[in-house]
């Protein structure tokens, strides 16, 4: 697992916090110096951070486990897109419905209505209704794919959930704090790290800044990935032959 640097974090801005006027006093630990106005993040304690939140997200990914990540502002949503998506992990970039994990079967209702529509795409039930109530179920089925599209594999709820921007996202911090769920999160110098398990101290405003963070955070996640499909291989060649592949082998 490659270690984010002190100079390619600094390159992509991760330092930036907010104005001063703006901080939220406990974040002052991860506050290496006020310039300008503006609140300048100590990168080693990023990198710290970083490390930690990279073994635990690893390790979550080699036990099969699933990690939803939330970012619904504008500069992160294609960065989400792009570096989750390969993982195969959930992810939320359009808006966060009030209750996506407290009353997650209610969720789970709405994806099981997509599918649901494209079984009747596909068997033919779609043709043999009026135009006007396919136009309705196509419009339907959109608005479903558009909210809940990158959930539709998530048959279970997440063993974590990684933000950005716990400011904006604050009713998924809540939601994940009360039913137990580990909460991984990029937390600028306006924020409150006390309710995040892995707060990585960071800019999450710039593109660049985000895009690095979750670079190395889907890194870690493809390397879990990779142990546990090793894992798994190793695993099939050592099981035992069954009663009908022994009998075969005497037999011979």
């Amino acid at each position: 697992m490659a270690r984010a640097t002190f100079q390619e974090l600094l390159d992509a801005g991760v330092h930036f916090g907010h104005l001063k006027r703006k901080w939220n006093p406990y974040m002052a630990p991860y506050i290496f110096d006020e310039k300008k106005g503006i609140h300048i993040i100590d990168l080693n304690k990023t990198i710290t951070q970083l490390d930690t939140a990279c073994a635990a997200a690893k390790q979550i990914a080699s036990s099969g486990k699933k990690i939803l990540f939330v970012a619904t502002k504008k500069q992160a949503k294609e960065i989400i897109i792009n570096r989750v998506t390969p993982t195969k992990m959930p992810f939320i970039v359009e808006r966060w419905s009030g209750g996506m994990l407290t009353n997650f079967a209610t969720i789970r209702k709405a994806v099981r209505k997509m599918s649901s529509i494209d079984k009747m795409e596909a068997d033919g039930t779609m043709n043999t209704l009026s135009k006007r109530e396919r136009l309705q179920l196509s419009r339907t089925r959109a608005k479903l794919e558009k909210n809940y599209g990158a959930i539709a594999e998530m048959t279970r709820l997440p063993a974590a959930v990684f933000i950005v921007d716990v400011l904006k996202e604050h009713i998924a911090v809540a939601e994940a704090k009360k039913l137990g769920i580990a909460t991984f999160a990029m937390v600028d110098t306006n924020s409150d790290p006390r309710n995040i398990d892995f707060a990585i101290p960071a800019n999450d405003d710039a593109t660049k800044s985000i895009d690095k963070i979750l670079e190395k955070i889907t890194d870690a996640i493809n390397e879990g990935l990779g142990e546990r499909k090793v894992a798994r291989e190793k695993m099939k060649k050592e099981e035992p032959a069954t009663e009908e592949e022994t009998s075969e082998e005497v037999s011979k």
